[in-house]
């Protein structure tokens, strides 16, 4: 019902709007459209009233409520679906609770705040409430369980794209950090449910620092973690950046749902003009053993696997941390 009143206002542009006009049209009395009035600026919606006039929507809140994300997205697949969280412990949480609720392929789970969110290999991701984005996917794809690592590298691919929509170039390394000025920007965690032969769903968390300033870090990130204010050199609408994320992400989901070898393999053509891994002296610490080997990235394969040149020949990285080391 507040969304509808919202909608109203929105289309009525400059012009006031009267509480008996918005009760006429959706049925309901005049006191109801006070309280939800009253309930929208709560939620930090700016209307303006005026007696004999009635209401004018001024502003929108710097929040992602799920109405706001869907205004105007222009997607096929991703976002059907939108469910807002003021705060979480972990949005992935939220997002396989959904899951197990058969919500459709697609489906956001989004968060102002995450109180306790993890990257990968379990660590700590800090999600200051209002700062960034912070929002899980359910997907759904009918692909084989070994594509699902494929989807994290789409989805580093999405949000680069998307940061060429804002001017900014964005730089992945292995397998799907997004990077500036040797400092971390996004998170992004891939958990999966499936049977032998067939994926039952994936969860793919995501975690985009927006508007922190170096400051605002806690002191032992200062070093590593930065976020796009940092890098455009002024704030960025996180709104407009999660519906520009959504519209990348389903332009390439779309692609290998059509066609699922051709679609990957264009997907992994553009990791590939976004990285700053291959060519580079890397250490490999493995995700199973903990133990570490140095070489020369070379390329990655269609599975997505980093390929490492060692003394001892080539090895496939498909899980673990890889850092770049300075050429001696």
């Amino acid at each position: 019902m507040r969304q509808k009143i919202i909608e109203m206002l929105r289309n009525t542009g400059e012009s006031f709007l009267s509480g008996e006009s918005i009760a006429e049209r959706l049925g309901i009395s005049r006191a109801a459209v006070w309280k939800h009035v009253q309930k929208l600026r709560n939620d930090g919606y700016d209307i303006t009233s005026r007696e004999r006039c009635g209401y004018k929507f001024t502003n929108a809140p710097d929040l992602l409520l799920a109405n706001d994300v869907k205004d105007g997205l222009d997607t096929q697949i991703i976002g059907r679906e939108v469910y807002y969280f003021p705060s979480t412990d972990s949005t992935n949480r939220e997002a396989k609770i959904l899951a197990y609720k058969k919500v459709p392929d697609g489906t956001v789970a989004v968060a102002e705040e995450q109180t306790g969110g993890k990257g990968r290999l379990n660590r700590d991701f800090y999600s200051p409430r209002g700062k960034g984005i912070w929002f899980s996917l359910v997907l759904r794809p009918k692909l084989v369980p070994s594509d699902a690592p494929k989807c994290t590298l789409l989805a580093a691919v999405a949000i680069a794209h998307a940061m060429d929509r804002f001017g900014l170039r964005a730089q992945i390394k292995w397998p799907n950090d997004l990077m500036f000025d040797g400092r971390k920007l996004v998170g992004i965690l891939t958990e999966l449910s499936a049977e032998m032969s067939r994926i039952t769903y994936i969860v793919l968390g995501i975690g985009i620092n927006v508007n922190i300033t170096r400051e605002e870090f806690p002191t032992e990130l200062r070093n590593t973690a930065t976020s796009l204010m940092e890098m455009a050199g002024e704030k960025i609408s996180r709104i407009k950046f999660l519906r520009a994320v959504l519209e990348e992400f389903d332009k390439l989901y779309v692609d290998i749902t059509n066609e699922p070898k051709g679609g990957f393999m264009r997907m992994l053509d553009e990791w590939r003009r976004y990285n700053i891994t291959l060519g580079k002296p890397v250490r490999v610490i493995t995700a199973s053993t903990g133990e570490y080997f140095n070489g020369i990235a070379r390329d990655i394969d269609a599975d997505g696997a980093l390929l490492v040149e060692t003394d001892g020949g080539l090895e496939r990285v498909f899980a673990g941390d890889v850092s770049i080391r300075e050429a001696k």
